[in-house]
């Protein structure tokens, strides 16, 4: 049967607006005619005109957080403990049956940037797109930040799920969810508005918190997720294997059988 694949992940690039400037990444691109000496240090003798063309190899050096791009943080961003005590597994403790599932997408493009979800607000586009949830859904959020990814104001772009909305989700069995926006929660500058006002700390990172109750693992900085359904279709998101860290990098997909 036919398949086809949508990418939802951004290219990890700099010189745009895609993160605080404190965890910016930074990357050195060394073209072939910069590392011929490279490849000539492994065999002693070998001259740059013995190379093809005078060429080495194309390499990249990352100076990178893990939370830089498209990827999925685990439980252990979160809190040190998920589930109500348990200790919070980090990425490459993370079920591999878990990353590849029906995927289900919630259009919150119309509310107001820095507007808490609310359960009753999953209820409804849940009901307007004619789904019921089901253990292991992955659900991701469109928000009306992707399109303005990489302007100044993306950070600033974006509803966010509270603590209540997500829980809602995680109670339904769902482990995996996602948003096109910089943040699972609402974006941080228009949540320390509201901090200032009411000095209530819950509401700070309340949407990430909510992994102390029921651990589960969010997505962030996503795409393409206004080229999608409601549902019928299913998300590949593995994230990449690092030893006892709190997020991973993921080429997220969504695939389409037809």
């Amino acid at each position: 049967m036919p398949r086809r694949i949508v990418d939802l992940s951004v290219s990890l690039e700099m010189g745009i607006a895609s993160d605080p400037p404190i965890m910016m990444p930074e990357i050195i691109y060394m073209n072939h005619q910069e590392t011929a000496e490279q490849i000539m240090s492994f065999f002693p003798g070998l001259k740059k005109e013995d190379l093809p063309d005078g060429e080495g190899w194309a390499v990249e050096r990352l100076n990178i957080a893990t939370h830089n791009g498209t990827h999925m943080d685990a439980p252990y961003h979160y809190h040190s403990t998920m589930s109500k005590g348990e200790r919070a597994i980090t990425i490459d403790e993370v079920p591999l049956d878990w990353c590849l599932r029906p995927g289900v997408k919630l259009d919150f493009r119309h509310f107001a940037d820095g507007y808490i979800v609310q359960p009753a607000d999953v209820e409804a586009e849940l009901q307007r797109i004619g789904h019921e949830l089901q253990p292991l859904d992955i659900v991701v959020v469109n928000t009306s930040a992707a399109e303005r990814y990489g302007q100044p104001d993306y950070l600033m772009k974006g509803c966010g799920m509270g603590r209540t909305s997500t829980n809602y989700l995680t109670e339904r069995g769902v482990r995996v969810v996602g948003t096109d926006a910089w943040s699972w929660d609402a974006p941080f500058a228009l949540t320390a508005q509201e901090y200032a006002k009411t000095g209530d700390a819950s509401i700070i990172w309340e949407g990430h918190r909510a992994g102390m109750d029921i651990g589960y693992c969010q997505m962030e900085k996503l795409t393409n997720l206004d080229s999608l359904p409601g549902h019928g279709f299913e998300i590949s998101c593995f994230p990449f294997k690092i030893k006892a860290a709190s997020a991973g990098f993921t080429r997220t997909v969504a695939i389409f059988e037809e």
